[in-house]
């Protein structure tokens, strides 16, 4: 699984995926800008919103630089969806196998979403390296990682959701976790109102505190 093991490598070495809803595709060109700049080129594009699919195109284009996934992947449909986009990875909320399956069967990397021993071990079944821990927060956070870790110490995990700066480098100095999501630097009040200055701030700035 090669072409797994060269995203999983640059997934590490970035540290960050920021997760980006848009609900205008407009907004796709100027928001890969704005993390570029900060130095993070790297989007988890949530299929939330009708503007999905084009935006994930629009980011492809113009910068090829960019690792660009799809997030919020619940079916089939919208697997399919992503990857005639050109999405570079999946992310589930949860763990799917038939989405599990068609991602592999095309070998587009997958992280499903995860949070009991339950999810880990289908996880494992399909011989997966790294799963998100979804939501990192409401589900106990690093200490849940660290005891999920103790019977499956060849799984890494990339947890999302409550993730920021104030608490970032906790969970990155565990081993076991790659990289984090997080969403504090591509806020849905700054796309909506169009500061990407100071997106691609906070961007540098989540740059920093993680390179340290």
């Amino acid at each position: 699984m090669n072409y797994y093991t060269d995203l999983l490598a640059q997934v590490a070495e970035k540290k960050i995926v920021p997760v980006v809803k848009l609900d205008r595709a407009a907004d796709a060109k100027p928001l890969g800008e704005a993390l570029c700049q900060g130095g993070l080129p790297v989007a988890e594009v949530t299929f939330r919103t009708d503007a999905a699919e084009e935006s994930i195109q629009i980011m492809k284009k113009e910068f090829p630089e960019m690792m660009v996934g799809a997030g919020t992947i619940v079916n089939v449909e919208q697997a399919k969806r992503a990857q005639g986009a050109g999405a570079s990875f999946l992310v589930s909320p949860g763990i799917s196998r038939s989405v599990v399956e068609f991602a592999l069967d095309n070998k587009l990397p997958i992280f499903p979403g995860t949070c009991t021993p339950s999810e880990v071990m289908i996880a494992m079944e399909y011989q997966l390296p790294l799963v998100k821990f979804f939501p990192a927060k409401q589900y106990g956070g690093l200490d849940t990682i660290k005891a999920l870790a103790a019977p499956f110490p060849s799984m890494k995990f990339m947890p999302t959701g409550g993730i920021n700066a104030s608490n970032i480098l906790d969970f990155l100095a565990f081993n076991k976790i790659v990289a984090c999501g997080g969403s504090w630097m591509v806020k849905d009040s700054l796309i909506t109102s169009g500061d990407f200055a100071e997106i691609t701030r906070l961007t540098a700035e989540a740059v920093s505190l993680v390179s340290k």
